[in-house]
């Protein structure tokens, strides 16, 4: 919203460059306060470091963990990266090794390219939607940020990801498209800045979701991909943007399309609200499998039911049973809604494949490993 007082104030477009690079500068020194990502540094081996920061956590928030469990959380970390990780590289092509994270990532693409096209499109709009007035539409068109924020605050974690990115993203192109077919330019003002108002809100839905999508192994280079693919397609918004030199309805009606479409998209993708996210490319491959389309998490688990052909399976605790990943012969694991005081594996322990509490055993020992609740 201060940005264009602050080049009206400058008044030469370096003194504006220099003025607005300031944040960008103090952004810079971030990573002396910020701690590095736990499940990154196990997932490269440095086990140490992650305790470090667990044990900091655990320390400001006031909160009571013996050291056992500590030392077996280490231990367990030590043994995944060993069976899992050690000496092995993923790269963004690991992700499309897979039918299924083939398909999710094609579809993150195509949605983020849309949204960026569409945040770009109405963010450059503003300067030809009131030429006349052209810093206060473009302040009003900015504030329109902070109440998108606070709805995506207020829903997200009310009705998931991929109902509040398909309301939203259709609405911006809903709105768009009215805004197109209106004669009246203060009516189609007002209309566009509905559509720039929902495509904020569907902007940061966007950049939360893939990262809970793509499995912890991948999911750095993958979110990289997605948004390199983003800011290519906003090479295309200018031209957009010109086409109202021949008429500003065009410009709407492009920008309606992609909303539509981008939230048509977004109801092929899995919902991650209330769901365990994927740590390997076996999580991955599976995650998604079993929810309904129509669902939403405000309603209840939304699961299918299924008959899987085994209880028990060998691998970690993880379960990394695709062709690119190693499987651990130490370890077995098992899955059930319930405690039960028999620690050995039978078929009659069987109860859900919605994973509610995880219980690990030692290959060839009596002895367990406590129970950890997902």
């Amino acid at each position: 919203m201060m940005m264009p007082w602050i080049a009206l104030s400058a008044g030469n477009w370096r003194r504006f460059s220099s003025f607005t690079s300031l944040p960008i500068v103090i952004a810079m020194f971030s990573f002396c306060l910020l701690p590095e990502s736990a499940r990154w540094l196990v997932s490269v081996g440095a086990i140490d470091k992650a305790m470090e920061i667990l044990k900091k956590v655990i320390e400001v928030n006031k909160k009571n963990v013996s050291k056992e469990v500590l030392d077996l959380f280490e231990a367990s970390c030590t043994l995944f990266y060993k069976e899992e990780l050690d000496g092995r590289d993923f790269t963004v092509f690991s992700i499309f090794k897979g039918k299924r994270m083939a398909r999710y990532m094609i579809l993150m693409i195509l949605i983020w390219m849309s949204i960026s096209l569409i945040y770009d499109g109405h963010v450059r709009a503003a300067s030809v939607l009131d030429s006349d007035n052209i810093f206060v539409f473009f302040t009003i068109a900015c504030a329109t940020e902070l109440p998108g924020n606070i709805l995506v605050i207020l829903t997200l974690d009310r009705c998931g990801r991929r109902w509040c990115s398909f309301f939203y993203t259709s609405l911006s192109g809903v709105f768009s498209l009215v805004g197109a077919s209106l004669q009246k330019r203060e009516y189609m003002r007002i209309s566009a800045l509905t559509g720039r108002f929902f495509a904020n809100t569907c902007y940061n839905i966007g950049l939360q979701w893939a990262a809970e999508i793509l499995p912890t192994v991948v999911r750095a280079q993958g979110v990289a991909f997605i948004h390199t693919m983003g800011f290519v397609a906003m090479l295309m918004s200018p031209p957009v943007v010109y086409l109202s030199k021949k008429s500003l309805s065009s410009t709407l009606i492009i920008l309606g399309v992609l909303g539509i479409f981008g939230g048509l998209l977004a109801l092929f993708l899995p919902e991650t609200l209330n769901h365990e996210l994927p740590e390997t490319l076996s999580d991955g491959a599976a995650f998604g499998k079993n929810q309904r389309i129509w669902h939403m998490p405000c309603c209840g688990p939304g699961s299918r039911k299924s008959h899987p052909r085994h209880n028990w399976h060998q691998g970690s605790s993880l379960r990394t049973l695709s062709k690119d990943e190693f499987r651990s012969t130490k370890m077995y694991r098992k899955t059930k809604y319930h405690q039960d005081s028999n620690p050995s594996p039978s078929s009659s322990d069987y109860r859900s494949t919605d994973e509610r509490e995880i219980r690990t055993y030692r290959y060839g020992n009596e002895s367990k490993w406590p129970e950890a609740k997902s």
